[in-house]
């Protein structure tokens, strides 16, 4: 019984340092939306999770093929994490296009935990524990703190547009989360979930991704590197460790650990686009650091 719940601890250990790898690349794609500023945003967001989306297909077809009738027997969950999944980028990068960087990752990552729950407690009928309520209740008060530094620069009439499209891309976040947890809890291998949700929703994504690129006038060199790092690094490599951490947690805890993306995306923002972080966004980023140490604080045996 002891060699069972050490193992049990470790495999958290290792699920939750997955997801938080994917969280600090996931970081930096504000950074390099950034770099292409003459690239709509909605075509960044099509093109990176589509293309990412798109190879998590490729990469696992054989194993997709192999499990092919238990995924028939999850369409209607493949559907919602696919339309989640296509839905996500297109409000998430313009939210940081319009409201900042920082702003419109926070928000979007701040709001996820809370989506996540809602989701778990009424389709999943998931009681929250304490430990999650409070590092939850920390991080928000944190990534709050960081929206109030007003650090971006950006226009106040912007602010409220890049708040609502960050919410609708935390909830997002948190649906096609829930997808791929529920389909893995079937005793479907986490390569055959994500070819499947994120696949779909690349599929959905594609004719988004090919219209903007045909209608864009003229993509410079520098932004079709930023584009394809994004779809490789943050949205397929990512990806994949996100979907290995949600092999051993619980979406909620995953969504919640993930509020180290807009920690990573402000300092990035503060030191490389000379966004402003006064005290009362470095205090935000420790409140986040504090959540996150709650979180994965070893429990009273």
């Amino acid at each position: 019984m002891r060699r069972g719940s050490v193992r049990l601890v470790k495999l958290h250990e290792s699920a939750t340092l997955s997801v938080f790898a994917a969280a600090v690349l996931w970081g930096s794609t504000g950074l390099a939306a950034a770099y292409a500023p003459t690239v709509s945003p909605l075509v960044i967001g099509a093109v990176a999770m589509g293309g990412g989306g798109l190879l998590q297909a490729i990469v696992n077809a054989r194993v997709l093929l192999w499990h092919r009738d238990t995924l028939t027997r999850s369409v209607g969950v493949i559907a919602f994490g696919a339309v989640c999944v296509a839905i996500y980028p297109l409000a998430f990068y313009t939210s940081m296009r319009v409201g900042g960087v920082a702003l419109g990752t926070v928000v979007s990552l701040a709001s996820a935990p809370m989506a996540s729950a809602i989701i778990e407690r009424v389709l999943d009928e998931r009681a929250l524990t304490v430990r999650w309520m409070i590092a939850c209740a920390v991080g928000v008060v944190g990534s709050a703190a960081l929206c109030m530094t007003d650090g971006d620069g950006a226009a106040a009439s912007s602010v409220p547009a890049g708040v609502a499209l960050g919410l609708v891309a935390g909830a997002t976040y948190a649906g096609y989360s829930w997808a791929l947890r529920r389909i893995i809890n079937r005793r479907i291998p986490r390569g055959a979930a994500a070819g499947a949700v994120l696949g779909a929703g690349g599929v959905l994504l594609t004719p988004i991704a090919t219209a903007g690129l045909i209608v864009t006038d003229s993509i410079p060199a520098d932004a079709w590197l930023v584009l394809a790092y994004l779809a490789l690094v943050p949205m397929f490599v990512g990806y994949v460790l996100f979907s290995r951490g949600l092999a051993g947690i619980d979406a909620t805890t995953a969504t919640t650990v993930t509020l180290v993306e807009p920690a990573v995306a402000t300092v990035l923002a503060v030191l490389i686009l000379d966004e402003h972080l006064g005290l009362i966004g470095w205090s935000g980023m420790a409140l986040l650091g504090l959540a996150l140490l709650i979180l994965v604080a070893p429990g009273r045996r």
